[in-house]
């Protein structure tokens, strides 16, 4: 990628451009700092820290006598200054690679050990210009790209009134997506969406790559759309207040930060049996397929269909299993397992198939004590949501694969679902209760691939704690004689 050039017209903006850059790096980074005496390099450095901490008021010394300074944050960061460096070798006494090996390092007068840093850097060099300076960032182009993003989202910002807006980190997910809180002095926070459309995997059947077989979103229309008709229904989604569609950046609406969880990591059990209630009532309501966003753009919700259930119970037999035991399944499991998945899926041809969220769980679901009825449960994502077995939601709050949920709490939002479904029209419960299990075991399924595929190919191995909770979720689905063919399955392969 070409170098990026900035003017930099004061203090204001350089402090900006720190702000920018905590949002861009990550572990493994290292940031070089290069330019005269009083060019900017720790105005940047002390906003890059404060940033990265969510603290206006930290004390960021000067490293210029002690060389380096380590700050424990969200990401571990070290900022090294080396005007005082004798030798190269130093750095190693300094722990410059270990430092890297899961932090990122921003290095003053780099010039002074260039041998020594990596060559997968990023260089910022500033020169004066008037009463500003120029900076011009070089380097590695994965971490140019990241930049060169972030610095997109600050344009869009600007372009849309929000030119003193500070940004800071929220969260990320399993997902490519990130998020950031957006604060203006006076003004009610607001959240920044980051979705870049989704570049296309391997072709794996019938032309199509993982996330059109699985009907997974791949820009931010879906979001879109799907929070409108949330919304049109008197269920509460966030607002969108401005959007890149093609860039896929929103500015959304902050519905706040409490949740269904309790300090502990323990639920909450009248919040989730709340969101039980509104999730009964959402999916009392009609089915809307196509959502108009304008006049050239309109979302079609897809179908939950064999084809993404499939390849959603395929993440257990390539990623988990060859995982749990040392080698992968042989074509005779293979078949046997894909065509058990067939049978149960044909059982699903006269469910019922309403709106389904599809992560309807904990990390999704915000708390808002102070309202009342429904808009106490605010739904924050949905942009992968299908038409299919309602019983799949509720599944997926009931057997919350971050929470454990007792036996007795399961069945009661199992029970006052059925209560409120019953309440508001014709309901099968039986028909619901099996497709509960059937739905239950296919997403557990799919969650036992995706916790060995996120340790192994995305570098997340955080999420294998969850493991042991699916599996548990995973047993009780398959208890149901429906899916007794399943169960032996499992037992054969060494599942369970």
């Amino acid at each position: 990628m070409q170098a990026i050039e900035l003017l930099l017209k004061d203090e204001a903006a350089t402090i900006q451009l720190g702000e920018d850059l905590a949002l861009a790096l990550k572990p493994g980074d290292c940031l070089a700092l290069s330019g005269d005496l009083g060019a900017g390099k720790s105005t940047l450095a002390r906003a890059f820290l404060r940033a990265m901490a969510d603290d206006e008021a930290l004390e960021v010394p000067s490293p210029t006598f002690t060389l380096v300074q380590s700050y424990d944050l969200r990401i571990p960061v070290s900022h090294f200054d080396l005007y005082r460096l004798a030798d190269v070798s130093e750095l190693d006494e300094l722990g410059l690679d270990e430092a890297l090996s899961d932090g990122i390092c921003l290095v003053e007068w780099p010039e002074h050990a260039l041998s020594a840093l990596p060559k997968t850097r990023l260089t910022a060099t500033f020169t004066h210009l008037d009463d500003g300076r120029r900076v011009t960032i070089s380097g590695d182009p994965a971490a140019l790209a990241r930049v060169t993003r972030s610095l997109a989202i600050r344009s869009f910002l600007e372009d849309r009134g929000y030119r003193h807006a500070r940004r800071r980190h929220l969260s990320g997910d399993a997902s490519a997506r990130a998020y950031e809180r957006i604060l203006v002095e006076g003004e009610p926070a607001t959240i920044l969406m980051d979705s870049a459309r989704h570049k296309p995997g391997p072709i794996l059947q019938d032309g199509k790559y993982y996330q059109q077989l699985a009907h997974l979103a791949e820009d931010v229309v879906p979001f879109v759309a799907i929070g409108r008709d949330i919304r049109d229904k008197g269920f509460c989604a966030p607002a969108i207040y401005e959007h890149d569609l093609d860039a896929g950046i929103l500015l959304i609406e902050y519905l706040g930060s409490e949740g269904i969880i309790d300090a502990d990591g323990e639920p909450i059990a009248e919040r989730y049996l709340e969101s039980v209630r509104m999730l009964a009532h959402l999916h009392a309501q009609p089915v809307t397929r196509d959502i108009p966003l304008s006049e050239t753009i309109t979302h079609r919700v897809p179908d939950f269909d064999r084809a993404a259930m499939t390849i959603e119970t395929s993440l257990l037999i390539d990623w988990y299993l060859p995982w749990k035991r040392g080698e992968k399944a042989s074509d005779a499991e293979r078949a046997e397992y894909f065509g058990i998945w067939d049978s149960l899926i044909d059982l699903l041809a006269t469910s019922e198939k309403r709106l389904l969220l599809r992560d309807f769980h904990s990390p999704n679901i915000i708390w808002r004590d102070k309202r009342a009825g429904f808009d106490r449960v605010g739904i924050i994502d949905f942009q992968d949501a299908m038409i299919g077995p309602t019983a799949y939601d509720v599944a997926s709050i009931a057997q919350d694969a971050r929470v454990t949920i007792t036996p007795d709490l399961c069945e009661q939002m199992l029970s006052l679902y059925c209560a409120q479904r019953h309440a508001l029209g014709d309901f099968d419960e039986a028909m619901f209760r099996r497709d509960w299990h059937l739905m239950s075991a296919q997403r557990n399924c799919k969650l036992v691939g995706i916790w060995v595929r996120l340790m192994q190919r995305d570098g997340k191995p955080f999420y294998m704690k969850h493991m042991p909770r699916t599996f548990s979720y995973l047993q009780v689905a398959l208890e149901h004689q429906a899916l007794a063919p399943l169960r032996e399955w499992c037992i054969k392969a060494g599942i369970l």
